[in-house]
């Protein structure tokens, strides 16, 4: 076991840490790679040689030292691949590493749904269900010429590796998180649209305010409606210019929702992510002669100075950006 994979357990308020958690990963390895938006692989296997521990051990002194330093705790998988610690993340729990060897992959891998492996999609695993590959042990028994006619050829070979546990992937060393996301689930299904708008405009405040604590703009929005039956739908804008204003954020989410053209949608979730993530002081901004504009900028200012002083529920998230 030489890969982990970290979720860092961070309030949304606490996204400002997270290069500093990361930092702490590579204080052990170079090897890290971000994954979007509280996660991270690290290849310990030149830790494993430099300190004398395996993964595991390794594991716990990262645990120690995130709660030690920014009173944060995570949860950790850990496995002969980014594939395996994947998905070992998944069983872990608070202050115990999940930790799966490659004599164990096939077992571990046996009973899931074939839908838990990294990388199958929804219609992949439709596909393979209706001929009876529910789970990833009957896929492993599966003749590989079969799986890939079902999926083609390509998908097919690497399906049959990873459900026999052949984990090819590695973990390539990236920045920090180029996206930033939150969800608002509703207390029952939901069918009335003035509740979701309502939802999209706390959600696209929560944004704005947490990309202008981190001095980010983003270039796009992506907006997630999921209904009743666990269905989605999912629609990506690109802004006209990047921002980190939440009145922008709430048009662009309030147009894409529009589009949807949703009507007597029971929905049980919308969510906002922001993508493309960039420094504010490169970010242009169109001057505009609109004074409620300029008046809501400035509103902004002094709610982000309220959060910074008094925390970050001084001002609700989204009662700015109407």
């Amino acid at each position: 076991m030489t890969i982990l994979c970290v979720r860092f357990q961070l309030p949304p308020a606490r996204e400002a840490a997270l290069p500093g958690l990361l930092g702490l990963l590579e204080d052990f390895t170079p090897v890290v790679e971000a994954l979007p938006p509280d996660r991270a692989l690290a290849d310990l296997r030149g830790a494993e040689r430099y300190f004398g521990r395996d993964a595991v051990e390794l594991a716990s002194v990262i645990r120690v030292r995130a709660l030690a330093h920014h009173g944060v705790d995570c949860m950790i998988g850990a496995g002969p691949g980014p594939m395996l610690a994947r998905m070992a993340l998944r069983d872990a729990r608070p202050g115990v590493t999940r930790a799966v060897t490659e004599e164990e992959a096939a077992d571990f891998l046996a009973e899931k749904p074939v839908a838990a492996l990294p990388g199958v999609g929804t219609a992949t695993a439709r596909t393979l269900c209706e001929y009876g590959l529910d789970t990833l042990g009957r896929v492993a028994a599966a003749p590989l010429s079969t799986l890939q006619r079902l999926v083609g050829a390509k998908t097919g070979r690497e399906l049959h590796e990873k459900a026999n546990g052949i984990d090819r992937g590695r973990v390539v060393p990236n920045g920090v998180s180029r996206s930033l996301a939150t969800e608002r689930p509703f207390t029952r299904d939901e069918l009335d649209p003035d509740r979701h708008r309502r939802a999209l405009l706390s959600a696209a405040g929560e944004l704005g305010a947490r990309l202008r604590a981190l001095d980010k703009v983003c270039g796009a929005l992506t907006l997630t409606v999921r209904y009743a039956d666990r269905s989605s739908t999912t629609r990506t804008r690109t802004l006209k210019e990047p921002t980190a204003h939440s009145a922008a954020l709430t048009r662009t989410a309030y147009e894409m929702y529009e589009a949807l053209g949703l009507q007597r949608a029971r929905v049980r979730a919308m969510s906002l992510r922001a993508e493309t993530l960039g420094p504010a002081e490169q970010a242009s901004h169109q001057l505009t002669f609109d004074p409620t504009d300029d008046k809501l900028r400035r509103i902004e200012e002094v709610a982000d100075r309220a959060r910074a002083k008094f925390g970050p529920h001084a001002v609700m998230p989204g009662t700015l950006a109407a």
